[in-house]
C-alpha cells in the first residue's frame, strides 16, 4: 500500500512530505524543486489498545506516545505537475508514471493562491486554487483516458471474437492501473454499458469508463496548504463549496515541519496530530549529547511558535498534515489497524508489550490475518480469538479496526 503526494509546483508539497517523514528532500521556492520522486515513511496516528489493558506497547516500528500508536505507511512525493502533462508537458511523462503505484492520492493544493499554474510564485491570492483542483482531476482522467484509448479497439475486437468476460479482461489488460475484476463489473453496471459488446462503446463512454475508473483506482482527497496566509481562509471556505465530494483539510506543512523539528531538538512537547504543544521549561532542558547543553528558546523561536498556534492550531484545530495522512488511509481506503496478541500474553519471546500493528485492507477475514502473519499460520490455522472479549472468532469472521487476534495454528 503506498499513498501518492501530488500537486503542482511551489504548492509545498516537498515540505508537506518532509513534514510527514523527515526525510531530506530539496525544498525551494521554484518549479521542478523535486525532479526524481521521493520515498519515505509516514506515520498514521490511531490510538492505541495498549491502555485497555492497563500497559505500555514497545512497537518494533513506528513509536507510541502518551498512547498514540504511529504506525508507518509509505509515501511517494512525485514530480510537480502542470497542466499539458498528458501530453508530456513539463515533467508530465514521469509523473504519471510514477502516479501509477499508488494507491490513494493526497493533492496538495496551495491555498492561499500564491503559486500560479506553472508554479511560479506571486501575490497572495492571485491564483485561483479551485483551477489547481480541477486542472490535476483532468490531467490525470486524460491520461487514463489515453491509455484506454490508444489500445482499446484492438482489445475490444480481441474481446468479442474470444468470447472472454470484458471485466475479466479489461482488469487483466489494464492491471497497471490497479483496477480488479470487481470494481471493472461495477462500474460498467453503474455506467449501463454494454458486456458483451465493448467495441460499440462510444468514445464519450469510453471516456466516462476512464473517469470512473481513475475515481475508483485513484480515490483523493485535498490538502489545502498554506492555511496560515490569510487569502487562504476565504479560498478554503469556496473549495469545500465547489468540491463538495472532496474532503478538504486546511494544512501547514511548514507549521507541522517547525514543531517536529523543535520537538526533536528537545525544546517542546507535541505529538502529531495535536491541536496543542508545551514548550520545555528552561530548567528541564537536557544535554544534548552531541552538541553539549540544548539551547533554550531564541526570541525569533518563540515568535514563530506564537504565530503557529494562533494562526494555524487555535484557527483550525491542528496543522493538518498528520489528519490529512489519516484520512488517506482510513476514509478513502477504509483500512483498519490490527494487532497481534494473546489472551494471556501480551508480549512477544523478547518481552516487547504488543510489538506489532499491521494495516489491513477493508474486509479482512481472520484467515487473511492469519496469513499477513505467515504463511504457515494460514495453511495450518486452527482457530482464533477476540483478546479484548477473549471469545472464539471463525476464520471468516471480518476484523474490525483495533482488533487484537490470537491466531492459533497446527505446526
Amino acid at each position: 500500500m503506498l499513498l501518492g503526494l501530488v500537486g503542482k509546483p511551489s504548492c509545498g508539497k516537498s515540505t508537506f512530505f518532509k513534514a510527514l517523514t523527515l526525510a531530506e528532500v530539496a525544498i525551494a521556492s521554484y518549479p521542478f524543486t523535486t525532479i526524481k520522486p521521493n520515498r519515505g515513511a509516514g506515520h498514521v496516528r490511531i490510538k492505541c489498545v495498549d491502555m485497555e489493558f492497563n500497559a505500555q506497547c514497545n512497537p518494533r516500528e513506528g513509536f507510541c506516545i502518551e498512547h498514540n500508536r504511529f504506525v508507518p505507511v509509505e509515501l511517494l512525493d512525485v514530480a510537480g505537475l502542470v497542466p499539458g502533462a498528458h501530453e508530456g508537458k513539463g515533467l508530465g511523462n514521469q509523473f504519471l508514471d510514477d502516479l501509477r503505484q499508488a494507491d490513494a492520492l493526497i493533492h496538495v493544493v496551495d491555498a492561499s493562491g500564491s503559486a500560479n499554474e506553472k508554479g511560479e510564485i506571486g501575490k497572495p491570492g492571485s491564483h485561483d486554487p479551485a483551477n489547481d483542483v480541477r486542472f490535476l482531476e483532468e490531467e490525470i482522467d486524460l491520461w487514463y483516458f489515453g491509455l484506454l484509448k490508444k489500445s482499446w479497439e484492438k482489445f475490444a475486437k480481441i474481446a468479442v471474437l474470444e468470447h472472454k468476460k470484458v471485466a475479466e479482461a479489461i482488469a487483466k489488460q489494464f492491471s497497471g492501473l490497479g483496477g480488479t475484476q470487481a470494481t471493472v463489473e461495477k462500474l460498467i453496471e453503474e455506467l449501463r454499458l454494454d458486456a458483451e459488446n465493448p467495441i460499440k462503446w462510444t468514445e464519450e463512454q469510453l471516456k466516462a469508463f476512464a473517469i470512473g475508473l481513475r475515481r475508483k483506482t485513484k480515490p483523493m482527497l485535498i490538502a489545502a496548504n498554506k492555511c496560515d496566509i490569510p487569502t487562504a481562509a476565504e479560498n478554503i471556505k469556496r473549495l469545500q463549496n465547489e468540491f463538495p465530494d472532496y474532503k478538504i483539510i486546511p494544512c501547514s506543512a511548514d507549521a507541522e515541519l517547525t514543531l517536529k523539528m523543535a520537538a526533536k531538538a528537545g525544546l517542546i512537547k507535541y505529538v502529531p496530530g495535536d491541536k496543542e504543544f508545551t514548550i520545555v521549561d528552561e530548567s528541564q532542558l537536557l544535554p544534548r549529547v552531541d552538541k553539549g547543553a540544548a539551547v533554550p528558546l531564541l526570541p525569533q523561536q518563540k515568535k514563530a511558535l506564537e504565530f503557529i498556534k494562533a494562526n494555524v492550531l487555535d484557527a483550525y484545530g491542528s496543522t493538518g498534515v498528520q489528519q490529512a495522512l489519516n484520512a488517506a488511509l482510513f476514509d478513502l481506503l477504509g483500512y483498519i489497524a490490527i494487532f497481534p496478541g494473546g489472551v494471556n500474553k501480551l508480549s512477544d519471546q523478547f518481552g516487547r508489550v504488543l510489538p506489532d500493528c499491521f494495516l489491513m485492507p477493508p474486509g479482512t477475514t481472520v484467515l487473511d490475518f492469519a496469513f499477513k502473519l505467515h504463511t504457515d499460520f494460514g495453511k495450518n490455522f486452527i482457530r482464533a480469538i477476540d483478546v479484548k472479549k477473549k471469545l472464539p472468532v471463525g476464520k471468516e469472521h471480518k476484523l474490525q479496526n483495533r482488533d487484537v487476534v490470537e491466531i492459533v495454528s497446527g505446526k
